[in-house]
């Protein structure tokens, strides 16, 4: 034994946890503490230092509609085994009622449709997207707060024991699942302590805020509340953490439009057709436009996710369809100032393929040459080889 005295920091996490981190920082804007929670349950993970005879782990995720609660599901997945299709999405609107359950689990034997009832949650369905480094499967329960008793008292022996009993007695091993509940529970609250009311008046909107700690911690606060007041809690000592997610203002929605322009131009490349692949850029003035079209702070990053789909894609579709747009052309789009729309003007044409790569990795996009032309899932694998690497 040699003796030694060398101060130890905790604080630092493996190659592959921190790659994990860097791709969901670079998908996920303003939710640091998310992140946070889901590296760490990942870290635990790959040490071994997990609790046995339990899921990975139980998250419930609280907040706005359109804050990113469902993408950050998706893109844990895609970092990791390299499609967000992975997630096993359970939509608890779906059951409302208790004998709905039989969709989850299956009928029991002797029941009316036993044979043609396949349960949602088998192994087989579990285990699909495991693959020789990573596995790992993703259920997420979709506004849980909607489900019937029934799935919360179901979701008891999950989120315990990590196994459930199907109608054929036959059992799913949930230990390497991490589980996601997410629910809007406590938005209203939220909304109300951003832009509170004056006097007797309706409420006022103000312009998006920067939240300082105390606005961070009374917006979890009111969640959290919600949610303890909401389920039993039995449900809630299962949870291993409950993440409140913040509202988005101006400047993480400035980053989201940056991210969702970047998917825009992988689309045109994974389209499956190099010989169609085209580059586009778009100037700060139509990017502001972009922005104040696609700003509601009620609906998030979903009002301007669907600003970008009628503003830029579908002009795009038309201009391709009509050929206006060929493969190897460069299009820049601006702002009419008269009309208040976007114009589309070709730039250039006749760019090779690695040209138009370039110009996009110049654009910060993260596209590299060999990436044009593949399809998008291959290139998510690809960064979840990465990942696993570290």
């Amino acid at each position: 034994m040699v003796p030694v005295n060398i101060a130890l920091d905790p604080s630092r996490i493996g190659r592959q946890a921190a790659a994990l981190e860097r791709n969901l920082r670079r998908l996920i804007v303003g939710q640091d503490e998310a992140i946070r929670e889901i590296v760490s349950m990942y870290q635990m993970y790959l040490t071994g230092m997990n609790p046995p005879g339990r899921p990975i782990a139980n998250f419930l995720f609280l907040g706005p509609t359109g804050s990113g609660k469902t993408r950050i599901v998706e893109a844990t997945a895609e970092s990791l085994v390299g499609t967000a299709r992975a997630v096993i999405k359970i939509d608890c609107a779906e059951f409302q009622h208790s004998h709905e359950i039989a969709k989850l689990i299956g009928s029991p034997p002797g029941y009316l449709g036993h044979r043609e009832t396949h349960p949602l949650l088998s192994q087989e369905v579990l285990d699909q997207y495991h693959t020789d480094q990573v596995k790992i499967s993703f259920v997420l329960f979709d506004e849980i707060e909607k489900a019937s008793d029934a799935l919360w008292n179901l979701l008891l022996g999950i989120l315990d024991k990590a196994t459930l009993t199907l109608g054929d007695n036959r059992r799913v091993d949930f230990s390497r699942c991490m589980i996601f509940m997410t629910s809007n529970l406590g938005a209203a609250e939220m909304s109300s302590i951003l832009n509170p009311k004056v006097g007797f008046g309706s409420q006022v909107e103000t312009p998006a805020r920067t939240l300082d700690e105390r606005l961070s911690a009374k917006i979890a606060r009111a969640g959290t509340e919600a949610a303890r007041r909401k389920f039993t809690p039995e449900f809630v000592n299962r949870l291993d953490k409950i993440v409140v997610f913040k509202p988005l203002g101006e400047p993480e929605l400035r980053q989201i439009l940056e991210i969702e322009l970047g998917f825009v131009q992988q689309r045109v490349f994974a389209s499956g057709d190099p010989d169609r692949a085209f580059v586009f850029t778009v100037s700060p003035e139509a990017k502001d436009f972009l922005l104040r079209e696609g700003t509601d702070m009620k609906y998030g990053a979903r009002h301007l996710k669907r600003a970008i789909e009628r503003l830029l894609v579908q002009p795009l579709s038309n201009l391709i369809a009509s050929e206006q747009i060929r493969g190897g052309d460069l299009i820049r789009v601006d702002l009419d100032p008269i009309h208040q729309r976007l114009r589309f003007i070709k730039a250039a044409e006749g760019l090779e393929l690695h040209h138009m790569a370039e110009l996009l990795q110049g654009q910060g996009t993260g596209l590299r040459a060999e990436s044009v032309g593949v399809p998008m899932e291959e290139q998510r694998r690809t960064v979840a080889r990465t990942i696993r690497r570290g």
